[in-house]
């Protein structure tokens, strides 16, 4: 064996090492050493077969995964990233020959790093969905918490960020949620493609071991195989599927995210955010800001630049492995540890939020029930575009005599357009307004409630 600070996979056709600068950027173990439970869920796979494939006798399988034990046992109570080596698999192979010798070896028989890193990434990743997965159920609870709390409050609505219709506070809360739900789907969808096994593609062009890849996917929790090996150690499409499907959640979160910023300010005021997730002002000592939620905000940028830089990377790469693949795990690693932070802080700032009743019942000003009006005059006989008409006269003629719409019934109506004489002071009752969108998706609470049912059984 090599010294403990010289082991490599591949010396044997070099005349030395690599230079420095060569070996500080070829270098993972800082980042992959994260990946040591996977590697040696791997190792002891691998070894089971090849004693199946006659080239291990039992007692040479039972010694190495005893030394496996003990490596993992290691792995458990040190800090692997500050040892010397390559990558987490030179490094559980040098501390296997620490263990048993030069028997250590035996696990690269008829593989690859190309099939094992794939195979190791692959784990993680399907570990990392089932992790994001889990804070976004957390994230939909609290939703559904919230959103309980908001069933009986009127709140504005808005288009272009003007205040448009009466909806409801729980209503609002629930259009986060369903985009949430969406993404779950895609994460499921991605999983599928995810759970393909490498192992046994070997370099590229498949393994000269007659191991058994469906008992190998079965035993290491995959659904099947990869079809070709050339494409199982070459192509990461999967990752940047699973980026996709990440980024698009950040985006969507950080809509949620403006939403809080926009209406937790002074100016709108409709909700009001737990001192736990606001912060202080080092000058102004008034200040509560929004921070998490801005941060959450940024992080949608942040793995769009992410998924962008990685698409990038793999643009035109050759059939096979190459070395750019390497670069899968800083990406990935760096997307998840992000989405699940805005996750965490969302899931806290959304279920300890408090809404105000008094702010969002003075937001729903008259004119927010013009197009209630208008359909409401379609249905006595109005057409539909006389009566759209008749009302924005009706506003404008409030607005430049300083009169409220509510004012304006009957003949008051009539003398401002004849075609407003059906107009009756109920039309002009927000809560009204609002029981009347009772169809299907609609913010009236009959519909509210069974939209909460609905929620709660996604989960």
């Amino acid at each position: 064996m090599e010294s403990d600070d010289t082991l490599r996979l591949w010396g044997g056709r070099f005349g030395g090492g690599p230079a420095p600068e060569l070996d500080r950027i070829n270098r993972s173990l800082p980042l992959d050493w994260r990946l040591w439970p996977y590697e040696l869920a791997v190792d002891r796979a691998w070894i089971e077969e090849l004693t199946e494939a006659g080239l291990l006798d039992a007692a040479a399988r039972d010694r190495i995964l005893a030394g496996l034990d003990r490596v993992e046992r290691r792995l458990e109570s040190g800090v692997p990233a500050e040892e010397p080596d390559e990558d987490i698999h030179t490094l559980v192979e040098r501390w296997l020959a620490d263990e048993v010798g030069d028997e250590a070896s035996q696990v690269r028989i008829g593989r690859s790093r190309n099939d094992v890193v794939a195979t190791d990434t692959r784990l993680w990743t399907l570990d990392a969905c089932r992790r994001i997965d889990g804070s976004i159920r957390e994230l939909q609870s609290a939703m559904i918490s919230t959103a309980e709390a908001g069933m009986d409050m009127a709140f504005p609505a808005y288009t272009h960020l003007q205040r448009a219709q009466p909806t409801s506070a729980a209503h609002w809360m629930l259009s986060h949620f369903w985009p949430l739900d969406r993404g779950r789907g895609r994460l499921s969808d991605a999983r599928a493609r995810v759970a393909r096994l490498p192992l046994g593609a070997a370099a590229g062009t498949g393994s000269t071991v007659e191991v058994d890849p469906d008992r190998l996917a079965r035993k290491l929790g995959f659904d099947r195989p990869c079809e070709n090996s050339l494409d199982a150690v070459g192509s990461r499409d999967w990752v940047s599927e699973v980026l996709f499907a990440w980024t698009q959640l950040a985006n969507d979160l950080s809509r949620l995210a403006e939403d809080l910023v926009v209406y937790a300010s002074a100016e709108f005021g409709l909700i009001r955010l737990d001192d736990a997730y606001s912060t202080g002002s080092s000058l102004m000592p008034q200040k509560r800001n929004p921070d998490g939620a801005e941060l959450a905000r940024a992080r949608g940028a942040t793995l769009l630049g992410l998924l962008a830089g990685y698409l990038a990377s793999l643009k035109g790469l050759p059939t096979g492995y190459s070395k750019d693949l390497q670069e899968d795990k800083r990406t990935l690693f760096a997307a998840e540890e992000a989405l699940a932070e805005t996750l965490a802080v969302l899931a806290g700032t959304i279920g300890t939020l408090s809404f105000d009743a008094e702010r969002a019942a003075g937001a729903l000003t008259p004119d927010m029930l013009a197009a209630d009006v208008a359909e409401r005059l379609a249905a006595e006989g109005v057409p539909f575009r006389l009566a759209h008409e008749a009302v924005g006269r009706l506003v404008r003629h409030a607005e430049e005599t300083g009169q409220v719409l509510q004012d304006f019934t009957g003949p008051d109506a009539a003398a401002v357009d004849p075609h407003l004489s059906a107009i009756r002071p109920e039309w002009w009752d927000a809560r009204a307004a609002l029981d009347r969108r009772s169809v299907g998706c609609g913010s009236a609470p009959d519909a509210v409630r069974r939209q909460l049912e609905e929620a709660r059984s996604r989960l």
